[in-house]
């Protein structure tokens, strides 16, 4: 197996530099981000899955998902479905060739099945389409669990950016759950936008109308934050340092309406030094802050 790479100290000098300006220029910082990491990644381990491309769960061309097999035995391993972010209007489940297969390589590695699914995106479809799409996905990890060796009982769900709105929605929303329910062992919200505004320093504010509308009367109603209570599903929550404006304020604002409806607050980690992008790029590098505390959140809740 090839060593994980280190991130360069020139790197996390530059991440250092732009941090503190990232609102400044989040669509460029985002890209610069995407294209170092890339570079670093190219060198990470990739040996420890067997992976399937382009499986279709719908009709829709980006109704469609890989799937990262351990090459360990087990019988009732865990799965991962993993949710790429775009401001609910672009994205796609491969930002790179190494993002965000980054992720799912790095759970393969400790023995967790992972998805790395798409959705179809605004202006194409509005609220609640894309919620629904991660409801097929999952309902297709339960379908090919036996084939996949996963235990239906042990799927996680995590979203990063405008994924971990629609994460949260699914895990959330009882009026987007099947008659069974979510599904779902846990939820991990990374950096997600999981309350729906279309405040002037939201950069996203008009992406955002393009999926929930523009009538801020609803957002309420169709924010996660709004729908999590106190039989939500065990969460996971974590930021970076330096985010797109406002989605720090929104994931402490879950997290604070968890610990009061439970009377126990949700485990939060705050990845020092980081930023909105590089807080899911690092995954599969040497840095494993943040990935040992998701693998500690899922061990604690596997039934």
């Amino acid at each position: 197996m090839n060593r994980l790479p280190e991130i360069p100290a020139e790197l996390r000098d530059l991440m250092a530099e732009i941090g503190p300006k990232w609102a400044q220029d989040t669509k460029g910082h985002i890209q610069l981000m995407i294209d170092r990491f890339s570079e670093i990644l190219a060198g990470a381990p990739k040996d420890s899955a067997d992976i399937r491309e382009n499986i279709p769960y719908g009709t829709h061309e980006r109704q469609s998902l890989d799937v990262f097999l351990p090459k360990t035995q087990n019988r009732r391993r865990p799965a991962l479905v993993f949710i790429h972010g775009g401001a609910f209007t672009a994205g796609s489940r491969r930002r790179s060739a190494e993002i965000y297969a980054n992720v799912l390589h790095y759970f393969s590695r400790f023995g967790i099945a992972g998805i790395n699914a798409g959705y179809r995106l605004a202006p194409d479809v509005r609220y609640p389409e894309a919620t629904q799409d991660i409801g097929r996905v999952v309902q297709w990890v339960k379908e090919h669990a036996e084939e996949l060796a996963v235990d239906p009982s042990r799927i996680f769900l995590m979203g990063h950016s405008a994924g971990g709105a629609h994460v949260a929605s699914y895990a959330y929303d009882k009026r987007l759950h099947p008659a069974e329910g979510p599904g779902l062992a846990g939820l991990i919200v990374v950096s997600g936008r999981v309350r729906a505004d279309n405040r002037p320093e939201n950069p996203n504010a008009r992406r955002v109308e393009a999926y929930y509308g523009t009538d801020p009367t609803r957002y309420d109603d169709v924010s996660p934050v709004m729908h999590a209570g106190p039989d939500s599903m065990p969460t996971f929550i974590a930021m970076a340092e330096f985010e797109n404006p406002l989605i720090d304020v929104h994931c402490l604002e879950l997290a604070y309406r968890l610990a009061a409806a439970k009377g126990k607050a949700p485990p939060v980690h705050r990845l020092t030094g980081h930023n909105h992008t590089s807080i899911i790029a690092h995954f599969n590098t040497a840095e494993d802050n943040l990935g040992a505390s998701i693998r500690h959140f899922m061990n604690e809740n596997m039934p």
